[in-house]
């Protein structure tokens, strides 16, 4: 809105934009205009535009209104053909001379349609990178068969871990003992060299790698052609436990024959699932919960530690997707106060994405066993890193539990919880976690993109749970040089078998 007063004070002119006034023009007497008549003018003008602003503004929102109300009224035509692109939209206005309700019902479907593509994209990308989560990359595939290999036919590779005059050591207390179970010879090696790289006395290690029988053989391999001296490490298969057997062990057969868990794990992940009810982010946490890891029996091994370990009463239990940036040796003078597990909690952190899980982010509240036994605001805590006392443990009904929730939640058809170890462990550890430093444990590098390099640093294990691993394609390239710097990549069988780098 323009006022303009002629040169002569003469008249005054008040133009608009709007198209409700197009001017408003005020002649003022010629002759012996005072200064008061212009100033009583002004006031009046001054109490008149605010209202003419204000009707014009209510008149052009209420066209808009309409507009709005008639387009969303408007159904989209069935077969109604949609140019590919707005220029296009615009160009066939122009030609075809289409009113506004007809350009108005194009944009929408236009939109409609544009929106359920990038939609439709997103959960494809989810689904393709849950397969190449899930799939054994071509690179770890070759490294895993030419070691088996040469199993086979190097004696040298076949050679007794640890040497004869070093087993006693395999139960020896005054040692710090890991364990770690896995199928991954590559990311075991980073696990295992990157703790004898960071500890301040690795005379003192002994690692113990549990993997299954059909990656034993290389697994042996690795390690027998790459010690890992002053350090000592045993390799062993799950066939080679005396104890674990079926009948120790039912519920994994339960677990492994159940008729749904098949079809859940290695079914159509899609199939009975209204992706226009999901967010992107819960269908992501669906798929990842769909992992066949879940029902490995490596992957539920840690539940079975003090019946595999006899003689052990303290170790350090660690996962194959860690990598280990400070010396591990204190773990064992942290007081645990009578716990079995010490643990970094996962309900309380910067990362709010990543520290801010508690029961009810894992358990399904609306079964009544749920709601009944657990509170869902319980602050859950880490597996990945976790200082177990054996000996303590041992007194307890651990394990008993954990039987015990699985097996209803597979009478309850996987409706509890999704299966994996984390959920049941949250049960059966109630009141045996002792929580530990934060900075013992970072967790996230498999999952949040947006983790600070700064803070990566500082962590004393850094822990790549999550899909993006390090050692795939989907790995997230600023965070992949923490865990490849510890892959030798001068080794023949890393660099014949074209390892994924840095």
């Amino acid at each position: 809105m323009q006022i303009h007063f002629s040169p002569s004070m003469r008249s005054i002119t008040i133009s608009t934009t709007n198209g409700f006034i197009d001017f408003m023009k005020i002649k003022v007497a010629a002759r012996h205009i005072s200064y008061r008549t212009l100033f009583h003018t002004i006031l009046a003008l001054a109490f008149l535009l605010p209202f003419v602003f204000i009707v014009t503004a209510l008149v052009t929102l209420e066209d808009v209104d309409n507009c709005s109300s008639l387009v969303n009224s408007e159904e989209v035509p069935d077969g109604l053909k949609l140019p590919e692109s707005f220029s296009q939209l615009v160009y066939e206005m122009k030609n075809n001379q289409y009113d506004a309700k007809a350009f108005a019902i194009r944009l929408k479907a236009m939109m409609e349609k544009f929106d359920r593509e990038i939609r439709e994209s997103k959960f494809a990308e989810l689904m393709n990178k849950h397969f190449a989560a899930t799939a054994i990359p071509k690179g770890i595939h070759c490294l895993s068969l030419r070691l088996t290999d040469e199993y086979s036919s190097n004696a040298h590779a076949r050679r007794q871990l640890p040497s004869p005059e070093f087993l006693p050591l395999l139960s020896d207390n005054s040692y710090h003992h890991f364990i770690m179970a896995t199928d991954n010879i590559l990311a075991a090696s980073v696990v295992v060299t990157s703790t004898v790289q960071s500890a301040t006395r690795p005379e003192r290690i002994v690692f113990h790698v549990i993997t299954d029988k059909k990656t034993y053989a290389g697994m042996h391999s690795w390690f027998a052609l790459n010690p890992i001296s002053p350090s000592i490490i045993e390799v062993k298969g799950v066939h080679q436990f005396e104890w674990l057997t079926r009948e120790n062990v039912p519920v994994l057969e339960a677990v492994e024959s159940y008729h749904g868990i098949k079809n859940y794990y290695h079914g159509n992940h899609i199939a009975g699932a209204n992706l226009s009810d999901l967010t992107p982010r819960i269908f992501a946490s669906k798929l990842q919960a769909r992992s066949p890891k879940y029902i490995s029996i490596l992957n539920h091994l840690r539940i079975y530690l003090p019946e595999l370990f006899p003689n052990l009463n303290k170790v350090v239990f660690l996962d194959d997707d860690v990598v280990i940036q400070r010396d591990l040796s204190p773990l064992w003078d942290i007081y645990l106060g009578g716990k079995v597990n010490g643990a970094v909690e996962t309900c309380r952190g910067e990362d709010e994405w990543v520290m801010s899980k508690r029961f009810k982010n894992y358990f399904n509240f609306s079964h009544p066993l749920i709601a009944k036994n657990l509170d869902p605001n319980e602050c859950a805590w880490a597996y990945g890193m976790n200082i177990f006392d054996l000996r303590t443990w041992r007194r307890t009904r651990i394990r008993a539990t954990y039987h015990s929730w699985l097996k209803q939640n597979l009478r309850s058809n996987l409706t509890m919880w999704k299966l994996g170890t984390l959920p049941p462990a949250l049960i059966a550890f109630r009141g045996h976690v002792q929580p530990i430093d934060p900075s013992w444990h970072m967790l996230g590098l498999g999952y949040q993109f947006k983790t600070k390099v700064e803070n990566v640093k500082k962590a004393a294990v850094i822990h790549y749970n999550g899909q993006s691993k390090p050692w795939l394609e989907i790995g997230f390239e600023h965070l992949r040089p923490f865990w490849a710097k510890y892959v030798n990549y001068s080794n023949d069988f890393v660099r014949n078998c074209h390892i994924l780098g840095a």
